[in-house]
């Protein structure tokens, strides 16, 4: 057994200092290891269950919260956050269920606050919910919240009302009278009651739309039939609807990351600014909203209109080009939709199904040459998805000769059918169930390389290229670099345009250490992929021009577009960073906080962790600080604050950067604050150990000295508080600084020490001398 607690302790710390890198990939598989060994820990399960949603597994971030929830049942976090990843799904079954629960369960505790703060959402989401309508009516009055309460009971009464129960409504319109006789909605509803007509139906509260859309978007998920599913080009649509979706989430008005987004908006104005204004916010909002009804009900060309809408507020994401082209396609205008898909061609989310659409929108005009190599792309992405990672670059690779001999292809019956084959193989429900079973019945290659599908489909004899490329590789593993590369110049000619080819040229040239030429080589076949949509392979290569020259700013760059485009932006911050960190080294720290400010800029806008905000935040503050930028740092740290109150580091520096500002009472103010919030968490030693470390770095600062002696007298060292004043107020005296010393003696007397009435004549002496 302690073998075990030994495992499960060590992949629990693994676990958290990950999730503190945001590395949340690592952060699961340590937890998952940990729970290997105490498969029911609820700590263990809840650091999941974090991770996972960070990670953006909602679905099983859900699963894992719910077994919380059912180990602890007495717990009411737990099922809070089955309430809230519920309503991120779009099951607002489970999520009324959990909230009402969780609120009955905070009230156990005597937390009221969370208790109302549940039920509310469960108002949110169901109006006409009358249990959360009642618990928020009984506990607001309770707390003597009165207006709210009356509100609740009325919400109670038009819910009753509607259900036929004449006798609890008329009961509920009393209630509310009785607690505001005044109550000018309370008399309306009396007078409805009264005339025999209806109340008025409980109104939900301003924003929060991001459940009820992606409860719209759920049911389109639904198949039509048992047993089926979606074809590549509904399946992207339906993840595009869903990340649409969840942005309503994002910009939700009662979404704690909205509020840390309005405050990053400060700071990143007056740094090159955001692509989104809040007014520009609120209007693309609204249009996703509108346009997601209007989707869901079937409504596309209304749909249509309103996603525009939201592109011309300044939102422009691949989901966002995607659904436009998606709907564009349907509604026969090919030549905008074209316009719209080559913009979300190379995210991976959205490639499949847009090479499909941009094949069948092709074949539409009769270009049957250009429609041709939508759909090989499309079956290469295809193909490639049903091979293991580690195998899929190497298939990739075996497309491109295939691909290159098809260009060239002149037939037109040829080039139809190779459309059409692909197009019935492709789109369909259970496509890749028929791309596994014909996977199945091909013949292996030596060295276990898969063989493309396409090559069956074109029945081509692209053979030659492939061989002299293992020739090439043969020669290069056994030391013959030089034949190597007569080899594939030789290849060259017979392939020009084959960037497998290219790069393995750049190998060749890498290791023969002419580095300058191989980085050359290698960019010229980033740019080709780049230009083509195949983001993944651009990146690929990108990553090996860094690795053989880690200051190469303008690779690291154009990585770090290809990563965005891709979708990958938890990668591309960390480039972002890295380069940050290397203009820092080379002490342009100008260039270095705009790069922050641009990945933080990244972050609110991309699907990245928030998580990176304080991580960020810290790095510009710093460069604040060393450029003596106190003004801008402060507003940096402002921000820190919200987002980690409990950072001691940042608390701090508030303090001392008012201090040095000569902004004392912001400084008292800020510290105060602080201590305030420690004491609420109980606290207090650490509040003292906190003043003791701003009293050593500025000592003659009496401000401090008198906060300290609080924070003593309030941790019942009260005799050490009063020396403390006592030899503050004398100091002030020798300065001859009366009025500061008055207040110390004052602060004394509060204090009641037993010998407060010598302080009081003391205090008395000073006032009147």
């Amino acid at each position: 057994m302690p073998e075990r607690e030994a495992i499960f302790q060590k992949a629990m710390n693994d676990g958290h200092s990950a999730a503190w890198d945001q590395e949340w990939g690592k952060a699961a598989a340590s937890y998952r290891q940990a729970l290997q060994e105490f498969p029911d820990h609820p700590k263990a399960l809840n650091s999941l269950g974090l991770a996972l949603y960070q990670l953006g597994s909602f679905e099983e971030a859900l699963q894992t919260y719910m077994q919380v929830a059912k180990l602890s049942p007495d717990e009411p976090v737990p099922m809070e956050k089955v309430a809230q990843i519920a309503e991120r799904l779009g099951d607002l079954k489970i999520a009324v269920e959990a909230a009402i629960r969780a609120g009955d369960l905070f009230l156990k505790q005597r937390d009221a606050e969370k208790a109302l703060e549940n039920w509310a959402r469960v108002t949110n989401i169901s109006p006409e919910n009358v249990v959360a309508h009642s618990r928020l009516a009984q506990v607001h009055e309770k707390l003597g919240h009165i207006q709210p309460a009356v509100t609740e009971y009325l919400a109670v009464a038009s819910i009753l009302q509607r259900a036929g129960n004449a006798e609890k409504t008329r009961e509920m319109v009393d209630k509310a009278l009785s607690l505001v006789p005044s109550s000018i909605e309370a008399k309306q509803a009396d007078s409805l009651l009264k005339a025999g007509q209806l109340l008025p139906k409980p109104l939900r509260r301003k924003g929060g739309t991001g459940p009820l859309r992606m409860a719209q978007v759920k049911e389109l998920e639904k198949p039509k039939s048992v047993g089926s599913g979606l074809d590549p080009v509904a399946e992207a649509r339906q993840k595009a609807l869903t990340q649409l979706a969840e942005l309503l989430f994002e910009f939700s008005d009662d979404n704690p990351s909205a509020q840390e987004k309005k405050g990053l908006s400060a700071i990143m104005r007056g740094t090159g600014g955001l692509s989104l204004q809040q007014s520009e916010q609120a209007k693309v909002v609204m249009r996703l909203g509108l346009a997601i009804d209007a989707q869901t009900k079937g409504n596309e060309a209304q749909a249509a209109e309103e996603f525009e809408g939201a592109l011309e507020a300044g939102f422009n994401h691949a989901s966002l080009y995607y659904i436009l082209g998606f709907l564009r396609f349907k509604g026969n205008r090919h030549e905008s939709a074209q316009r719209f898909l080559q913009n979300a061609v190379k995210h991976h989310d959205y490639a499949l199904g847009t090479r499909l659409l941009l094949g069948q929108a092709l074949s539409g005009k009769l270009r049957f040459g250009e429609a041709a190599l939508e759909y090989l792309e499309a079956l290469k992405l295809a193909d490639c998805s049903t091979v293991s990672a580690d195998r899929a670059d190497d298939l990739s690779q075996q497309y491109e000769p295939l691909v290159e001999a098809h260009e060239n292809q002149q037939d037109e019956v040829a080039l139809r059918k190779v459309c059409e084959n692909i197009r019935s193989l492709l789109m369909r429900p259970d496509w890749r169930d028929q791309l596994h079973k014909m996977r199945e019945q091909l013949p292996r290659q030596e060295g276990d390389v898969p063989i493309p599908l396409a090559a069956v489909i074109l029945e081509a004899q692209s053979s030659s290229v492939l061989e002299a490329m293992n020739h090439i590789n043969q020669l290069a593993r056994t030391g013959n670099l030089r034949s190597a590369m007569d080899e594939a110049y030789y290849a060259m000619q017979h392939a020009p345009t084959y960037l497998p080819l290219h790069m393995l040229m750049g190998d060749l040239l890498a290791q023969e250490n002419h580095t300058t030429d191989a980085i050359m080589k290698y960019s010229i076949v980033a740019h080709a992929y780049g230009v083509r949509g195949e983001a993944t392979q651009a990146i690929k290569i990108l990553r090996r021009i860094i690795q053989l020259a880690p200051m190469d700013l303008g690779a690291r760059n154009r990585l770090i577009d290809q990563l965005i485009a891709r979708g990958q932006v938890n990668d591309a911050i960390r480039e972002y960073l890295e380069l940050a960190a290397i203009y820092y080294r080379l002490a342009d720290l100008d260039m270095a906080r705009k790069t922050y400010t641009t990945a933080l800029r990244v972050v609110q806008q991309g699907n990245a962790s928030h998580d990176w905000n304080a991580h960020i935040l810290q790095r510009m503050a710093d460069i604040d600080l060393q450029r003596l930028d106190w003004k801008q740092a402060l507003r940096v740290y402002e921000q820190l604050r919200t987002i980690v109150p409990d950072d001691n580091a940042t608390r701090r520096q508030l303090v001392e950067l008012n201090l040095r500002m000569a902004q004392t009472d912001k400084a008292i103010s800020e510290l105060e604050s602080y201590i305030t919030h420690l004491e609420s968490q109980n606290k207090g030693d650490v509040a003292l150990l906190f003043i003791e470390d701003l009293i050593a770095e500025h000592e003659d600062h009496p401000l401090l000295k008198r906060a300290y002696a609080i924070q003593l007298h309030h941790t019942g060292r009260t005799d050490e508080a009063i020396s403390l004043l006592d030899t503050l107020g004398e100091s002030l005296m020798q300065r001859g600084d009366k009025y500061s010393a008055l207040e110390v003696i004052n602060q004394i007397v509060m204090m009641n020490p037993p010998n407060v009435e010598e302080y009081r004549r003391l205090l008395f002496q000073m006032q009147n001398n």
